[in-house]
């Protein structure tokens, strides 16, 4: 089996289908690999710009866009590297109204048992309340 790497542009074209050509092109690429025929891959970044695009460009929120990129990691043929961490991020996004790559660092905090942090970011990374955040 073929494998192919799907790079930000088209779950974006998919997801929002402002360009219905492609986001049927994607979904029949879709088709292909949850009937196994194909193998797609990505990484934790395209996830990541995933996220900003639809929240800068589109203006979605958190709980709007964590039932699609949780879509996108429970879609059959689709790996996405890290996809636990992911997981976990997109919890703390949704949960707590964070940005996603603060959500991203509470997960790989919590998977290497750390709990201390310093930072300067107050809003955000004081939500995680499993976390100390000390400013250096």
């Amino acid at each position: 089996m073929k494998t192919f790497f799907m790079d930000t542009n088209l779950f974006i074209r998919y997801l929002v289908n402002d360009d219905p050509e492609k986001a049927d092109w994607v979904e029949k690429l879709l088709k292909q690999a949850t009937s196994g025929k194909i193998r797609l891959v990505t990484a934790d970044l395209v996830i990541a710009e995933v996220i900003w695009v639809l929240e800068s460009a589109y203006g979605l929120k958190n709980a709007e866009i964590t039932p699609m990129v949780k879509g996108i990691l429970a879609t059959p043929g689709i790996e996405v590297t890290n996809a636990e961490l992911v997981g976990r991020a997109l919890d703390y996004y949704e949960s707590l109204n964070i940005d996603f790559i603060d959500g991203y660092i509470a997960a790989v905090m919590d998977k290497m048992k750390v709990t201390e942090i310093y930072s300067f970011d107050i809003k955000h990374i004081s939500r995680v309340k499993e976390l100390k955040r000390i400013e250096p």
